[in-house]
């Protein structure tokens, strides 16, 4: 699973060649689940003490061998880190990614390397509803890469068909669950229409974590999370990540652009981002059956005019997310509240245990209006409030919401001065 150790070096000329550093036995990805191995991290042992915990590298800089060789297979720490390998190693596992994985800064700078990892004019098929960021940047700095960009329903297999532009069309970008409105692509049936135009297809899959949801096994050519959500979970680790289904020109030149830009993920964040992924099977499974719960029971409140997750029946996604995904539908919700914009922000200006705080899949509860973040343009309507459910008691989270949704509805009735 884990990429090359081939050495590199400070510039584009190459540095002599010399053997692989000596790497621990790990666990089998085949052999052993997903909980096992993240829990032991793929059950590497530190060769020289002995130490089960990986340890933190920090250095920016590595020895020559006598004859200028890196034995070690580390020469600078702008392209490569031996502790930000470990982390990327247990996310190829975990996604079953042959080519590997790459940590970036930031989701952020993850998404944005496969666009720029593009030719010039290129054409691009991206959702309707997808991470706002990542929407503007499309908007924004595409044209400027001379990248062409279709934003469609990409729950309408049809409508991508119909946006596809032969000999032009070079990547088909999924968000699924959809941020925020929890939009569900079909990704086996959307990566067949893509591969038959020619082009790649790349799955933000952050929503609903490795452990829901592989993308790589449905199609996909490259799969991206930003690692600060549920990866990470404690909501103190700014990172991303790019897995690969195969080691092709495409990814190689991933590769050069993290390197060379100077994007990778810095040794302390990605060992904090071990830590996290050690408990994501736990996490994942307790953050999705606490959605599930508080999405059941919000969907029969007077004071919620919709209820926004694929884990209900009457979703118009349920079915495909019932068959993509394993184990549960994911920790982040929307509510739709019946009197409207200000009942909305009433509601969570009001709430106790919620934060009112950007972000999604910590172990604490998030809740934020997101129309009044997304600014002018936005799908979102303007009385969403999106839910991120942490690893608290549910019936806790509910009844702080209800509170806070009567109490809105309570002040919307009282005359103003």
């Amino acid at each position: 699973m884990s990429r090359s150790n081939a050495p590199h070096g400070d510039s584009d000329a190459a540095a002599p060649q010399g053997g692989s550093p000596e790497r621990s036995p790990q666990l089998s990805p085949g052999h052993w689940s997903p909980r096992t191995l993240a829990a032991q991290a793929l059950g590497r042992i530190e060769p020289v003490t002995r130490a089960v915990v990986p340890p933190l590298h920090l250095s920016t800089t590595y020895l020559r061998d006598p004859d200028n060789a890196y034995r070690s297979g580390f020469s600078y720490a702008r392209p490569d880190n031996a502790t930000t390998r470990e982390a990327e190693d247990v996310i190829a596992a975990l996604e079953r990614a042959e080519a590997g994985a790459l940590l970036f800064g930031s989701g952020m700078a993850a998404a944005a390397a496969v666009f720029c990892a593009l030719e010039r004019g290129d054409h691009v098929i991206a959702p309707q509803v997808m991470y706002w960021g990542l929407r503007r940047w499309l908007r924004q700095e595409a044209p400027r890469l001379d990248l062409a960009v279709d934003f469609v329903a990409m729950e309408d297999p049809e409508a991508v068909r119909a946006a596809i532009r032969p000999g032009k069309t070079r990547l088909v970008w999924i968000e699924t669950p959809g941020n925020p409105l929890c939009t569900v692509t079909d990704i086996a049936r959307v990566a067949e229409i893509a591969r038959a135009a020619g082009a790649r297809v790349a799955v933000d899959s952050t929503a609903a974590s490795p452990i829901l949801t592989r993308p790589l096994t449905l199609g996909a050519d490259i799969v991206m999370h930003s690692a600060t959500k549920i990866l990470n979970g404690h909501s103190d680790v700014v990172a991303g990540v790019l897995a690969g289904a195969r080691r092709d020109a495409f990814w190689e030149r991933l590769t050069v652009i993290r390197g060379g830009w100077g994007a990778i993920l810095g040794p302390f964040e990605a060992y904090l981002l071990m830590r996290g992924l050690r408990t994501l099977p736990l996490r994942a499974a307790a953050q999705s059956a606490g959605a599930l719960r508080l999405a059941q029971r919000l969907s029969q409140h007077p004071l919620v005019s919709a209820l926004l997750y694929p884990g209900l029946p009457d979703h118009p996604g349920h079915a495909v997310a019932a068959r993509q995904m394993e184990g549960g539908f994911g920790y982040m919700l929307s509510i739709r509240a019946a009197g409207g914009e200000a009942a909305a922000i009433e509601t969570a200006a009001r709430v106790a245990l919620w934060k009112r705080a950007t972000s999604l899949g910590g172990v604490e509860s998030l809740i934020e209006h997101r129309a009044s973040v997304e600014g002018p343009g936005t799908p979102c309507p303007p009385d969403l409030l999106r839910l991120s459910t942490g690893i608290e008691d549910p019936d806790d989270l509910f009844r702080d919401l209800d509170a806070a949704l009567t109490g809105a509805h309570g002040a919307s009735d009282r005359p103003s001065a």
